[in-house]
């Protein structure tokens, strides 16, 4: 494990509205704000087309290859994330949804693209005097945070 601290500086109270694009929308109000760090909830609506991440093809292979799974119609979703800047010091989130519709679930990464149907409300409390940072790890390929 590793860890380091950081505290609580302001919170927002955000509206994303049709058509927003939930990942790019954030990082761009991140950096409009100038919010370096941040944990995130969201819930709303997720149109069809959605992308999202469902897992690596195999578990412990490597090169990690993901799945992508879009959204057949629109999906009721729940979510909780982290903002982190990457080497070059820009807003990344790392956000995983529940996304629901009648009685079929499925979970997910929303880097890929989640637009908004109608209305996702985002609650964003920023971390200050953090230095963690999203560093890419050649063996995985991810950008791994580093506390």
């Amino acid at each position: 494990m590793r860890y380091s601290e950081a505290k609580q500086g302001r919170v927002f109270v955000i509206r994303l509205e049709d058509g927003d694009v939930l990942h790019t929308s954030i990082e761009q109000f991140a950096k409009d704000k100038g919010i370096a760090a941040g944990a995130l909830i969201a819930l709303g609506g997720a149109d069809k087309d959605s992308a999202l991440i469902v897992g690596p093809e195999q578990g412990r292979t490597s090169p990690v290859k993901p799945m992508k799974l879009f959204l057949n119609d629109v999906h009721e979703i729940s979510g909780t994330g982290t903002l982190f800047p990457d080497e070059n010091g820009t807003p990344k989130l790392h956000m995983h949804i529940a996304s629901g519709r009648k009685d079929l679930t499925v979970t997910g990464c929303v880097r890929e693209g989640v637009k908004t149907w109608h209305i996702i409300e985002v609650i964003l409390f920023e971390l200050t005097e953090s230095n963690a940072r999203r560093v890419f790890d050649e063996e995985t390929g991810f950008a791994l945070l580093k506390p």
